[in-house]
């Protein structure tokens, strides 16, 4: 992962929340003996031991910075993964992307049949609220609702899943700069801004003292994407462990053919940099928020 190895604090961070994410589900998905263990074995296989965990990382740093448990953190972490999980098994559904790889393996459909992806993506997205409304994550219930409603909106039509249908008819629409972003604000960046978002929440943060955070937020949401578009044109099939070039192949407006890969890549760094300055508030504490902000646009994967 490129920087990872070079960043020590932020690669320790990325390795522990990997390790924390994968037991806690290891515990709440037990298989059981009955008819139903092909599902569950399903959304074990989804969310256990795949990705970066960026998303995690983000919602547990943020919470820790103002003091919230980091087992609280945890579990609400577990709640925004699993939505991820679940956008990407249907993402990669024959009626959507048709993709055949998912992280260095075959898709969830590929591994079980589309019966069982759609089951498990439709159990993943409900795990995700059975969690957030969990006294584990607060005894509060205000901020437990709070949670609930920041990740339903960054999931739904107002978030990822209107994102998602920009994408859909993006091969058929001449999509400019303006709305290749607002695109990419919902399909990507709403998750990661939740995460920011959700971290600040559990800590307690009020509403008027968070601008900071969702203006970092929004500037690694973007610069992520910028070096996924980038990725997608240069990158290496093997080391991203799923297809490359589809969107180029399909005509679609990305960042990259809109602005040429190397204004795409000054965007991105400039974009990094900016989300770094709006940390100037804070210490060693959100050394990891700079770290990940950097790892962004350098990884190679």
């Amino acid at each position: 992962m490129g920087l990872v190895l070079a960043d020590d604090l932020l690669g320790r961070g990325l390795q522990r929340i990997q390790r924390e994410v994968d037991a806690a589900f290891d515990a709440i998905l037990p298989v059981p003996d009955d008819a139903r263990a092909p599902l569950i074995e399903a959304m074990r296989y989804a969310i256990i031991g795949g990705g970066k965990r960026v998303r995690p990382l983000l919602l547990v740093t943020v919470a820790e910075m103002y003091g919230a448990s980091r087992q609280s953190a945890i579990r609400a972490a577990c709640a925004i993964e699993a939505i991820h999980a679940y956008s990407l098994i249907h993402d990669d559904l024959p009626c959507m992307d048709d993709d055949d790889k998912r992280h260095g393996k075959p898709t969830l459909h590929k591994a079980f049949d589309e019966a069982i992806a759609v089951l498990a993506g439709d159990s993943l997205h409900a795990l995700a609220f059975e969690l957030l409304t969990s006294r584990e994550v607060s005894p509060d219930p205000f901020i437990r609702s709070e949670l609930v409603a920041t990740l339903a909106i960054a999931s739904g039509h107002n978030g990822m899943a209107g994102g998602q249908m920009m994408d859909m008819v993006a091969d058929q629409v001449d999509f400019d700069l303006h709305s290749v972003t607002r695109l990419q604000q919902l399909k990507t960046g709403a998750l990661l801004a939740a995460a920011v978002e959700m971290g600040a929440i559990l800590g307690k943060v009020p509403e008027e003292a968070r601008g900071h955070l969702r203006n970092y937020a929004r500037d690694i949401g973007l610069a992520f994407q910028i070096a996924d578009d980038l990725l997608d044109c240069e990158g290496d099939e093997e080391k991203a462990g799923k297809a490359l070039r589809k969107d180029e192949d399909q005509g679609k407006a990305t960042f990259v053919s809109l602005m040429g890969p190397e204004k795409a890549r000054e965007q991105a760094r400039a974009l990094s940099e900016q989300a770094i300055g709006h940390l100037v508030m804070h210490g060693k504490e959100a050394d990891i928020l700079r770290g990940l902000a950097k790892f962004i646009v350098e990884r190679d994967m």
